[in-house]
């Protein structure tokens, strides 16, 4: 029994508190600050891929797990829920299915109920309506925890197998409520991120907007500057897109923004950004290459397009595409708004010597028309 010195106002001395007592309370209270550390470190993040990265780690330390994974709708009007591609230490088994439908009876109990589970006890609860969750048994889960924000289920953590520290695998009530603290946090912060994504993604392409481009483009201007990086830009433009609108109307012309702005989004590297600048144009940003290999990029994207066979009501269309290319070299002076400005300086060469074809800004490009140059160009890169 440990004695503690108080003073109060009825003049007690001293208050008997157990050590075990102490103990949790000291426990609590580091756990209150740690809390308090994950929020901060969430609250810091804006892009969902990091905030799932980051809650994934926690939550395995947290917990004392070997693996953790989540699932989410990975799109904005999905229908299923998905494993989340940066799931750290699980062993997936080919061919199965890790996806599970937004109409599932366990989507409605985990969302309609604030606690965790274990696949077991879900297996019990459901019992007939099991079917169609059997891909968690193969994670080997030690605990299911929803996502909950605003009472909306927005994902579920999937923990893996436990490390026995000696104390057993199983949850304490105590380590449940605070990792359900930690999954209500995250839940924030997930979706954060994602009304972050809708305000910068055009919803028709699901490429980003002009507007992020540009912001993204002017922070990777100063750091290629600083570390003596090269940049390049293109600026792309479906040949004769008005044609597609006037011949087979605007459904027709959605499907081709929609699937160019696809075959754009899965030629460019990962670390590369893509963005509708407007109408049917395109620009896309990469880091860190030289130009013999952008260049050899925006052909890999231009022939792509010219040999797909695009389809519309079972008519048949032939669409190509022009490419300007303009590179910034480390070191180099110059405003994102020019690097844009090059690029479509090179774009409208190719445009003015036949189009469907690649173009890199020399000097050369500002003899395009002066008429293009003064009024359109001026107008649109204007923001």
């Amino acid at each position: 029994m440990l004695f503690l010195p108080i003073k109060n106002s009825m003049n007690v001395d001293s208050i008997a508190i157990p050590a075990e007592s102490l103990g949790n309370y000291e426990k609590q209270i580091y756990d209150l600050k740690q809390l308090l550390e994950i929020s901060k470190s969430f609250s810091s993040v804006l892009e969902s891929k990091k905030v799932i990265e980051s809650m994934l780690y926690i939550c395995m330390c947290q917990m004392r797990t070997l693996s953790a994974a989540l699932f989410t709708q990975n799109d904005f009007e999905a229908t299923f829920f998905t494993l989340d591609s940066n799931y750290n230490g699980m062993e997936l088994t080919s061919g199965i299915n890790y996806s599970v439908s937004v109409d599932h009876p366990v989507i409605n109990l985990l969302e309609t109920t604030n606690m965790t589970y274990t696949y077991e006890e879900l297996v019990d609860i459901l019992k007939t309506e099991k079917k169609g969750i059997e891909f968690l048994e193969t994670l080997n889960p030690s605990l299911i925890v929803p996502l909950k924000v605003k009472n909306r289920l927005n994902g579920f953590l999937v923990l893996g197998e436990r490390i026995d520290l000696g104390e057993g695998n199983v949850y304490s009530s105590y380590e449940k409520n605070q990792i359900m603290t930690i999954a209500s946090l995250a839940a924030i912060a997930i979706n954060n991120a994602m009304l972050v994504e809708m305000t910068t993604t055009d919803m028709m392409t699901r490429l980003k907007t002009k507007h992020f481009f540009f912001s993204v483009l002017m922070d990777k201007i100063d750091y290629a500057s600083l570390e003596d990086k090269n940049l390049a830009v293109f600026m792309l433009d479906i040949d004769h897109f008005k044609n597609f609108n006037d011949t087979y109307g605007h459904a027709c012309g959605d499907m081709v923004l929609i699937e160019v702005a696809s075959i754009i989004k899965n030629t460019v590297r990962q670390e590369d950004l893509a963005a509708r600048y407007g109408g049917e144009e395109f620009v896309v940003l990469l880091c860190d290459i030289d130009q013999d290999k952008a260049f050899e990029i925006a052909e890999r994207i231009r022939k792509t397009v010219e040999a797909k066979d695009f389809v519309f009501e079972k008519k048949h269309m032939r669409v190509t595409i022009s490419i300007g290319i303009s590179m910034y070299f480390g070191k180099k002076e110059i405003s994102a708004k020019l690097l844009v400005e090059q690029a479509d300086m090179a774009l409208y060469e190719s445009k003015n010597t036949g189009r469907n074809k690649t173009t890199v800004f020399s000097e050369k490009s500002y003899d395009i028309p002066k008429k293009r140059k003064s009024n359109s160009l001026k107008a649109r890169i204007k923001s």
